[in-house]
């Protein structure tokens, strides 16, 4: 099988690879819609095509990445070769394709289609959420604690800390608002910069954007932008300051300036509906979720940074932890609940 990543720059492309999988329909392939920063981003994109890569190896389907330079114009034409190619199960990572998704599936139903992040109803999709906002939470605890402790090499004395996100959306805002929650129960008075980049593949962009919020006073910026968000973690490093990852384990791009990672299993997520599509479960119509109490979400084992945090801290975050986890600790998610007033 071959498991390289495939670009899709025009319709004329996107048809003839397609086509050439219709053969293949007797063991119903899989596709894995690839979102925008594309495969090589470190993070989200590139963390769920590991899921997928393990769970074609697993089950011995055969599967297809698929990107576009226009991933979110091209929706419903992506989503329609594909279905046409007869591929059985379409997994898609862009969160922009759930309406289109919708329409395109009333047209396919014996295709099962997967969407990441979001609930869209219909009796052959299946919706898988990820509770961001949980393990932000838990980012913005440390991140409060850490922000005015001098004592740590590269922290000021003021209480600010940063977001850089990829776009205002409620996918990316569930991560902010999750981040703010967490930071302001550890420190009420700590003050949370918000800036979007608008963009998910512009490293140079993220680095400047960051550069500038540090020398506003934050010291850690938590980053939520896809490859633009590298940028950000590079920034860190070259300033001297903290950078918190995103939906992998991104500690080791800049040792001992990434403080933590938030760590969204999108691999995990993506494993698990392929393996379940392989053994014929019933998967159109159904929601599966992973938080905290799931182990979908959480922080980096921050192996660098670990000993220059205070054990009082992790303990407090711990314990955060362990409330959510059991109920006691509800953090607010702006998809379900809508915007808190902090992020209108």
């Amino acid at each position: 099988m071959n498991s390289k990543p495939m670009k899709w720059m025009a319709t004329t492309v996107l048809a003839s690879v397609l086509g050439a999988m219709s053969a293949q329909a007797a063991d119903k392939p899989v596709a894995l819609v690839i979102a925008q920063g594309g495969l090589g981003d470190q993070s989200y994109n590139d963390l769920a095509y590991a899921g997928f890569q393990r769970a074609l190896k697993e089950t011995g389907l055969e599967g297809k990445p698929v990107e576009s330079k226009d991933i979110v114009a091209q929706a419903a034409d992506i989503l329609r070769r594909a279905s046409d190619a007869d591929f059985g199960l379409i997994l898609d990572l862009e969160y922009s394709h759930g309406e289109p998704m919708v329409e395109v599936a009333k047209d396919y139903p014996d295709t099962t289609f997967a969407i990441l992040n979001q609930v869209q109803k219909g009796d052959n999709i299946v919706s898988v959420l990820f509770q961001e906002q949980e393990g932000s939470y838990l980012a913005g605890m440390l991140a409060a604690q850490v922000t005015t402790d001098t004592s740590i090499k590269g922290i000021n004395d003021k209480p600010i800390l940063g977001v850089i996100g990829g776009t205002k959306s409620a996918g990316i805002d569930k991560f902010i608002a999750g981040f703010i929650e967490g930071a302001k129960a550890a420190n009420p008075k700590v003050e949370v910069k918000v800036a979007y980049s608008n963009n998910f593949g512009d490293p140079a962009l993220g680095q400047q954007m960051a550069k500038a919020m540090y020398e506003e006073g934050a010291d850690i910026i938590y980053q939520i932008a896809g490859g633009t968000g590298i940028g950000v973690i590079q920034a860190a490093k070259e300033t001297g300051h903290y950078a918190i990852g995103v939906d992998g384990d991104q500690d080791g791009l800049a040792p001992g300036n990434v403080l933590t990672s938030m760590i969204k299993r999108a691999d995990v997520a993506v494993e698990n509906v392929v393996k379940d599509y392989a053994k014929d479960v019933k998967l159109g119509g159904t929601t599966v979720a992973f938080g905290l109490k799931e182990d979908g979400v959480g922080l980096s084992e921050m192996k660098f940074t670990k000993d220059l945090i205070p054990a009082a801290y992790l303990e407090k975050v711990e314990a955060a932890k362990a409330d959510i986890i059991s109920g006691k600790i509800k953090v607010w998610n702006v998809v379900d609940q809508g915007y808190p007033d902090y992020l209108k």
